[in-house]
């Protein structure tokens, strides 16, 4: 069957089917009874949308204020006053930046870093062992490493530059355009499917700043390294040596290969990188007539994206992308697990070019948008939030069972622990759901779960074999404890100063009518909003938090209200729909970018905003050209140089000489060598 056949969506690599039919309490219907006895207020728009909080956040109202340690929250300066002018809404095919700022393109996809340095080749001919040694496609979340950061140092003239990337734009990667199968006798030629698994993963990429302020990649260095969609990595954790891991490649369920449609990230407090795997089940396909739960519950279906199971060669390395049990077969024969040792963060040591790449599996198994970690103390467990990017899924918390030491501090840190998932209540409280069988409350949802179908998803439920299952089935553990299902949880932030946990909600267009409430009162939801909490106490490993809405995105006149007083009302400054990436700069300034398909001739090209946390003033700083998604920032550590990725750009930006699009890097400075946003 044609792929158009079974959704005409899936082919777009951001397409994520509703797999999560639980019947979880949604947050809009949460913010429908907080809002029960407030008055909706009207805006440009038809109506205003509400903000429900009706307190002011613990921990949120003084940056000075001590936590329970007699120390602050944050080592950072509350420099974050807005000292530029807005940029305007802009469709042209080119970066906006503000008055008195210059940009730059940097290492676009195709930059040789690593091998032999095989040349870009702008008519898409260079081969799969080309892009293997190549920075690869769709740019996206990113971060910077000083090169001195190991001997405690903090420099922001050379690093390491340290990016994902997510999927791939077919057309462009190859000189005449993918082969498919079906016009090639069911089979695609082996060096495509090569190239496209090459395009996909990280680069690690070392980078120096010469004294005219020009920065440049250190060629030849032995940090520079790509990860790709076939890097042998390790499987950590819980999950490790589980039979459900079990494949041909490893019998004992240890190792596997490759890192997928990895969006967002989180830089580790060792100074490691984490990258998180997302919509990785659209690479896999089954025609099982019955599915596990673990492939159910995420949609792995009968269609794969890019069909690289059907790789002329038959190599072992592309046939694992068909996960159907064979006749006669077994886990040890076929790879009808391999999509099971996918759906994870995946931590890549910079400084260690010869080091495998580990799949921490205690911070669970979903649609990983990115990971973000909370400061880490001395002595107190590491704590690090995730969201799982698609409609009515939820946000969860890993805390450490190991207390956090700086000068022993690693990644084993992240092989123990409790892994958390949230309720949002309707008071502002919140609380956090343990997904542990050792936990009473979980294991007897669970054993009341046993022999029923999970909500309306058509699992029935036979229970858990162990902590590893549940772990292989976040979803479907999240779905049973009773989180609070929510729009498309994507990037977060931890603020520096205060310590409040920021999430955007992208938007969610499966709203129907019935769902419309005061704090969502347009059918359709396509805008968003940015959610916040502070955690009980200002600990991170609390169990409880009191949370409110930051802002609701929008077009002019969209309100943001707590008790009955406008705190934000969006202009042509800051209008913005589906905020999605979301950074706290080394000052304290929020960073939001956004990912929107809607009202193009309203908000025009995608773009990035700056927001005080402590005033919510909002303005837009950087617009990127046609076509693109702007998503992924980090600055150096002084905060005198930004790198904003710009990914799936449209016709031939960045170089209108050439006829194909290059995902790049820009690099944004304020012309008289001060901070950004300042």
């Amino acid at each position: 069957m044609a792929k158009h056949d079974l959704d005409p969506n899936y082919l777009d690599p951001n397409y994520e089917p509703v797999v999560n039919h639980s019947g979880n309490t949604s947050f809009a219907s949460v913010l429908t009874a907080r809002m029960q006895r407030r008055t909706l207020m009207k805006g440009s728009v038809g109506a205003a949308l509400v903000s429900v909080m009706g307190m002011s956040l613990v921990g949120c109202s003084d940056s000075d204020d001590d936590d329970d340690n007699g120390t602050t929250s944050g080592n950072a300066q509350a420099d974050t006053e807005l000292g530029f002018k807005a940029v305007a809404v802009s469709s042209e095919n080119r970066v906006t930046v503000p008055e008195g700022y210059s940009s730059v393109t940097f290492v676009p996809w195709g930059t040789p870093i690593t091998g032999s340095y095989p040349e870009y080749r702008a008519d898409g001919t260079n081969t799969g062992a080309d892009q293997e040694q190549q920075v690869g496609m769709h740019h996206d979340g990113v971060h910077f490493f000083p090169i001195d950061q190991k001997a405690g140092g903090n420099s922001s003239t050379e690093g390491l530059l340290v990016m994902n990337h997510e999927y791939i734009n077919q057309s462009a990667l190859h000189a005449n355009g993918p082969t498919k199968a079906v016009d090639n006798g069911g089979v695609r030629p082996a060096d495509e499917v090569r190239k496209e698994i090459a395009a996909h993963g990280v680069s690690v990429i070392h980078i120096k700043q010469d004294s005219e302020g020009k920065w440049d990649v250190v060629f030849g260095s032995p940090y520079n390294r790509r990860i790709t969609g076939g890097t042998p990595m390790d499987i950590r954790g819980p999950v490790r040596g589980y039979s459900k891991l079990v494949t041909p490649y490893s019998l004992s369920a240890t190792e596997t290969r490759g890192t997928l449609n990895n969006c967002a990230m989180g830089p580790t407090p060792w100074g490691t990188y984490l990258a998180a795997e997302e919509n990785w089940h659209g690479y896999f396909t089954t025609s099982a007539a019955e599915r596990p739960r673990e492939y159910v519950r995420h949609g792995v279906g009968s269609s794969s994206r890019y069909d690289w199971e059907l790789a002329d060669s038959g190599l072992d390395q592309y046939v694992r992308f068909n996960v159907t049990p064979m006749d006669g077969g077994s886990a040890e024969t076929d790879y009808r697990n391999e999509a099971n040792t996918f759906g994870y963060m995946v931590e890549i040591d910079p400084f260690a070019p010869e080091s495998k790449p580990q799949k921490r599996t205690a911070l669970g198994r979903f649609g990983h948008e990115g990971v973000i970690f909370a400061p880490a103390k001395e002595g107190k467990p590491v704590v690090c939030y995730s969201g799982d990017d698609s409609r009515f899924e939820y946000i969860y918390k890993f805390v450490s069972a190991q207390a956090y030491n700086a000068s022993t501090a690693n990644g084993s840190l992240l092989e123990d622990g409790t892994l958390y998932v949230a309720r949002f209540n309707e008071d502002g409280t919140g609380d956090w759901l343990a997904l542990s069988l050792d936990e009473a409350e979980f294991a007897a949802k669970v054993a009341a779960a046993e022999g029923n179908e999970v909500g309306r998803s058509g699992i029935l439920f036979d229970g858990f074999e162990n902590q590893a299952d549940v772990l292989v089935n976040t979803r479907l553990a999240a779905d049973i404890a009773g989180a609070t299902t929510m729009d498309r949880p994507e990037w977060g932030a931890v603020d520096p100063n205060t310590g409040a946990v920021y999430f955007t909600l992208t938007n969610n267009s499966n709203r129907t009518e019935e769902q419309t409430n005061a704090a969502n009162p347009i059918v359709e939801n396509r805008t968003g909003h940015i959610i916040r909490w502070s955690e009980q106490g200002n600990d991170h490993a609390a169990t409880s938090f009191d949370w409110d809405i930051f802002v609701f995105a929008g077009e002019q006149g969209t309100e943001t209200v707590v008790d009955d007083e406008v705190i934000v009302s969006l202009t042509d400054d800051n209008i913005f729909s589906s905020p999605d990436g979301l950074w706290f700069d080394y000052n304290g300034r929020l960073w939001i970018q956004t990912d929107n398909g809607y009202k193009k001739e309203t908000f025009g090209n995608d773009m990035m905003l700056a927001a005080n946390p402590e005033t919510r003033e909002i303005k837009r700083f950087f617009v990127g050209p046609q076509g693109c998604e702007v998503t992924g920032v980090v600055s150096t550590p002084d905060v005198k140089t930004m790198f904003v990725n710009i990914q799936h750009p449209a016709g031939n930006w960045p170089n209108a000489a050439e006829d194909r699009p290059r995902d790049a890097t820009v690099i944004v400075t304020k012309d008289d060598g001060g901070v950004v946003g300042a």
